[in-house]
């Protein structure tokens, strides 16, 4: 059985346990893509209260990559700075900073959720496999050859961005109704040439964009790639195809496969506890690689036993760690662990007996630099 507090060796990177952030959209930038004081804020936090693994939300690859007009970015090096702040925060407070990189595709140039609708004055038109608009959204024009070829290399650039960045984790999103995802379903992509058609044809973006950021970040570093496992309709991409598509790019260098569900269409989904942990479990059986489970994940109890089951390796949590960036604290005293509490020596008062022996020896060492 694999224990919730177990370190968790991807590469040549360690976890220092089994729970990560999952990359949440915060929707807080100026329309130039930096980092602001609420990421700082936001992600170290998660990193103090004991997650190993904060990834940074769904990072544009290119401005019309962005969800929003707010949407984070790292399409250029004056954005890095800005980046680089925030991963030097959550490694700081012991974490491994990570970074999701995206491509809204059909689905951009929205408004921020608590605006609803599209963006008009910073928006724009957005780019698909198909020129097929998604529910009350910008009608897209349909990527030509040269644009996907940009897309390819706008992933690898800010992958490399990233590095540069101080990132020690990449997470490529291919689900969630995003760019790739969409060349992936046949409800989004109608194409009949080279990206499009057969199951070749739709995964071949997703494979040339992995082998791509994969050549451009060092060995060391874990790849990782989002999934919706299924699309939770009829005549969509399914949990067998995903189970394909995961053995594929375990071949070209992915470490990790985050598992998620639904997003390319509107979809009755059959929400409860995590209820999207067997779509994990097909892939950690089906390709033979570490999976990240992910979505109603809540409790202690439930995350040790999704591990215990085999069902996962990691755990990702987004709305509950929203609500508590402490959860891995209070986990950890759930389950009796209180030896594997990951709390940094200055809090070490508020959640183990042994505080004052571990606040007096790091009186000793001088704090890390943010």
């Amino acid at each position: 059985m694999t224990d919730l507090f177990e370190p968790l060796t991807l590469r040549g990177v360690t976890l220092r346990n089994r729970i990560g952030v999952a990359p949440m959209c915060q929707y807080s930038c100026a329309p130039d893509g930096k980092a602001t004081e609420w990421h700082l804020g936001h992600l170290q936090s998660r990193a103090v209260g004991g997650s190993a693994l904060v990834i940074a939300e769904a990072t544009a690859v290119v401005p019309e990559g962005r969800i929003t007009p707010q949407d984070l970015g790292l399409w250029e090096e004056g954005q890095a700075a800005g980046h680089a702040r925030l991963a030097r925060a959550v490694a700081a407070a012991g974490a491994v900073p990570g970074i999701q990189l995206a491509h809204a595709g059909r689905k951009a140039s929205a408004a921020a959720p608590w605006v609803g609708g599209l963006a008009r004055e910073h928006g724009w038109t957005p780019v698909a496999p198909s020129a097929v608009a998604f529910p009350d959204m910008h009608q897209p024009r349909a990527l030509d050859e040269e644009g996907i070829a940009g897309v390819i290399a706008a992933f690898a650039a800010t992958a490399k961005r990233a590095i540069g960045a101080g990132y020690r984790f990449i997470e490529i999103h291919a689900a969630h109704g995003y760019l790739l995802h969409q060349f992936l379903s046949p409800l989004a992509n109608h194409r009949n040439d080279g990206w499009g058609g057969d199951f070749n044809g739709r995964t071949r973006l997703t494979r040339e964009v992995v082998s791509a950021v994969r050549a451009a970040i060092p060995d060391e570093v874990p790849l990782a790639i989002r999934i919706s496992h299924t699309d939770w309709a009829e005549g969509g991409w399914n949990t067998e195809e995903s189970v394909e598509l995961a053995r594929q790019v375990k071949a070209l260098g992915v470490d990790l496969v985050d598992v998620s569900s639904g997003g390319l269409v509107p979809a009755r989904i059959p929400l409860g506890p995590g209820y999207q942990v067997p779509g994990a479990a097909a892939v950690r059986e089906g390709a033979g690689l570490p999976v990240a489970a992910v979505g109603l994940i809540t409790e202690p109890v439930q995350a040790q036993a999704i591990l215990n089951e085999g069902k996962a390796d990691l755990i990702l949590l987004a709305r509950e760690l929203l609500r508590d960036p402490y959860w891995p604290l209070r986990a950890a005293a759930a389950l009796g662990r209180t030896a594997a509490l990951p709390t940094p020596p200055q809090y070490d008062r508020a959640w183990s007996a042994l505080g004052e022996t571990r606040i007096a020896a790091a009186i000793a060492e001088p704090a890390p630099a943010l």
